[in-house]
């Protein structure tokens, strides 16, 4: 099963980070936020990844394509132009990078990597600037028994988001400036079958404002409520709440420390 990020945006409230790289790649710890995202994935055995790539995404192809030096022991033969790779650390992934453009929307992004994902039964999906220690194997579950097109991952939210009313495990309908303990919002991880990209029209598609509603309003969202820890990467302040708790050893998203990988 694949996973989808959406990497392509431009970042603009948090400014300070992306006017020299794509959010994507700014980091907590040392190493990107959305390696973490990965990470966070390939402990529930997901390593099958299509990446959506916009704003400055020739930086995000470059950071993996370079990912198995800059994470190995090796040693340069100049004169033989060889490589010998001696402590190898790099993930079992595999990570397909696709040019979505430079100002397509979230939907729009979606639709243009249908073809990776087409054959498959579903697919997972979330944002590049999101951590969370969301149950990634029970949400998919959870999908497959609720059978509908789309499952999204719903979370407590912060006062400034609007959110979800859920009746019967379904999203019925999009609430706007709720008061935090009253809401569930968009916990930006979805499981879904690629027929779900059907409700997005074309390029300039919003997936949260203009596919969303819609399924949502055919009986085809389903809810994943989800409990833990989630904190999106929007702005600098966020990125220092992150980067503290990294520094703490308090990181809640990384679920794969303890399982003998302990890297980052």
């Amino acid at each position: 099963m694949k996973a989808v990020i959406l990497a392509g945006g431009r970042g603009t409230r948090i400014s300070e980070e992306t006017v020299a790289r794509p959010k994507p790649l700014v980091e907590i710890g040392d190493m990107p936020i959305l390696w973490h995202i990965l990470k966070i994935y390939s402990h529930h055995g997901i390593n099958d990844f299509v990446i959506c790539l916009g704003y400055k995404g020739a930086m995000i192809k470059q950071f993996f394509l370079e990912y198995a030096y800059q994470t190995s022991d090796l040693s340069v033969d100049l004169a033989e132009n060889a490589v010998d790779f001696h402590s190898r650390r790099a993930e079992p992934w595999k990570v397909t990078l696709v040019d979505t453009g430079l100002d397509t929307a979230t939907g729009g992004r979606l639709k243009r990597i249908r073809p990776y994902v087409a054959d498959d039964e579903a697919f997972l999906m979330t944002y590049g600037d999101g951590l969370a220690d969301v149950d990634v194997t029970a949400s998919l579950a959870h999908h497959r028994a609720m059978g509908l097109l789309a499952t999204m991952t719903v979370v407590r939210p912060p006062a400034r988001f609007g959110s979800a009313a859920i009746s019967g495990g379904r999203v019925e309908r999009f609430i706007e400036k709720p008061q935090a303990e009253e809401g569930l919002i968009n916990g930006g991880f979805f499981v879904m079958s690629p027929k779900a990209l059907d409700y997005v029209a074309d390029d300039a598609t919003s997936w949260e404002f203009g596919s969303l509603p819609r399924i949502a309003a055919a009986g085809q969202l389903a809810a994943f409520q989800h409990d833990g820890f989630w904190q999106p990467m929007d702005t600098l302040r966020e990125k220092d709440y992150l980067q503290g708790l990294f520094d703490r050893g308090e990181a809640p998203w990384m679920v794969w420390r303890g399982t003998g990988d302990d890297r980052a």
